[in-house]
């Protein structure tokens, strides 16, 4: 609290009034009391500009008759009400670069390697020029996007496909690992399939509050759930909650500042979403519309061109999907990775 000016008291003998204190009407005897000019607003915040009609008076008013206090009284509520009406303050949005808060857990590469997956520090595999071609690919394409416009959308990937088992978390984690090994680029990999996430799992990583914790609740950050690893330029972000109106809340409009809030003050993060089969579940057709690109996991020999058709059906709200054939044994071509490293047979 600032310190107020104690009233002064006139000066007079007690019990008595002089005569040019009684003479004088109220407003002059607050004018005389008072100085005005110390009455100054306290500090404002630089976002917030002070509302005009509560603007304090910092000059003093001169003594005047009765007759003058009127003219003052009603020139002052014309102004008041000459004056627009003050502008709600909009709602406070946290920007800047997600932090993450929870440490850098251990990422468990025994099981990585054990899976077939790329394990980050290990040499070069077929696997990893595999995912290196497509991570290139899904790059250029996201910086095409940004120079159209495209918006927060560009720098996010769903990856999806038509029905489990076809190897999309596979692919996700695969893809994640890749671009967090970029020099000027980090990944944020977020397990969208709510009813059976797996991406901790696949990681080794321990469980927590995560998308769908920000999706329930409007005031929770959704940076404070991010999960930093032991991998440079590698976090995650879990599944969370539990709910069994996942499609309800990814349709609403709150999800897309959500997802924007992953990429705050971060121009070269990319998003890497899992998401649930397309044909399984409805969340991957609502994730479609907040991404700049969709990536169809469909496996040889396994994948129906009728599945893979109502698949691209229910993705089409992003105008960009491409397809990723895993589990291939034979190429026409005779094109195989590796070769040039060793790892070639």
């Amino acid at each position: 609290m600032t310190d107020q000016p104690k009233i002064p008291v006139p000066p007079h003998s007690a019990g008595q009034r002089p005569a040019k204190w009684d003479s004088k009407t109220m407003i002059e005897r607050a004018v005389q009391s008072f100085d005005m000019s110390k009455l100054q607003p306290p500090p404002v915040p630089g976002s917030l500009a002070p509302a005009r009609h509560l603007r304090p008076v910092t000059r003093q008013v001169a003594a005047a008759p009765l007759v003058r206090e009127a003219a003052l009284a009603a020139a002052a509520n014309a102004a008041l009400d000459a004056a627009p009406a003050p502008v709600p303050a909009a709602p406070v949005r946290v920007e800047g670069p997600v932090f993450v808060p929870r440490g850098h857990h251990p990422v468990d590469r025994d099981h990585l390697r054990q899976s077939g997956m790329i394990v980050p520090e290990a040499g070069v595999t077929a696997g990893l020029e595999e995912f290196r071609i497509v991570k290139r690919q899904l790059l250029n394409q996201s910086g095409d996007l940004r120079r159209q416009g495209g918006g927060a959308a560009a720098q996010r990937v769903l990856i999806s496909s038509p029905l489990p088992g076809e190897g999309k978390t596979y692919c996700a984690v695969n893809l994640a690992l890749a671009i967090a090994a970029e020099k000027e680029c980090d990944v944020i990999l977020v397990d969208a399939d709510f009813a059976k996430p797996s991406v901790l799992s696949t990681l080794g990583l321990p469980g927590g509050p995560g998308l769908m914790d920000a999706l329930t609740d409007p005031n929770a950050d959704v940076a404070q759930f991010v999960i930093g690893t032991d991998i440079p330029g590698l976090s995650v972000l879990p599944s969370g909650a539990t709910t069994n109106r996942d499609s309800e809340y990814l349709s609403a409009s709150h999800t897309r500042a959500v997802l924007d809030r992953l990429i705050d003050g971060a121009p070269n993060r990319m998003v890497i979403i899992d998401s649930p089969p397309a044909l399984a579940a409805s969340p991957a057709a609502e994730l479609a519309k907040y991404v700049g690109q969709v990536l169809v996991v469909v496996r040889a020999d396994t994948t129906g061109q009728g599945a893979l058709d109502d698949a691209i059906s229910l993705l089409s709200a992003c105008p960009n999907i491409e397809l990723l054939l895993n589990a291939v044994t034979f190429s026409p071509s005779g094109r195989r990775f590796g070769n040039y490293y060793g790892y070639g047979g």
